[in-house]
C-alpha cells in the first residue's frame, strides 16, 4: 500500500465516522409532538392509578376481601 492509499482511506474513514455521528444524533432527537403525547399518556396512566389506590384502600373493599378469605 503506497502513501496514496492509505490517505485515502483515511480521508474515508472521517467522512465514514462523520456521517455515523451525524446519523445518531438524528435518531436521538425527539419529536415534541411525540414528547407532548408521550406526557399526556403519563398524566393518564398516573389519574388510573391514583383511582386504583383510592378502591383498594378503601374500607369496604377491605372488608369485602376479608369476607372472601373466610
Amino acid at each position: 500500500m503506497g502513501p496514496f492509499t492509505i490517505a485515502a482511506i483515511a480521508i474515508i474513514g472521517a467522512f465514514l465516522l462523520t456521517a455515523y455521528k451525524e446519523y445518531n444524533k438524528q435518531k436521538n432527537r425527539v419529536d415534541a409532538k411525540e414528547l407532548l403525547q408521550v406526557n399526556e399518556e403519563i398524566t393518564a396512566l398516573k389519574e388510573r392509578v391514583m383511582t386504583l389506590e383510592k378502591i383498594v384502600t378503601d374500607k369496604s373493599y377491605q372488608l369485602h376481601d376479608e369476607i372472601n378469605k373466610l
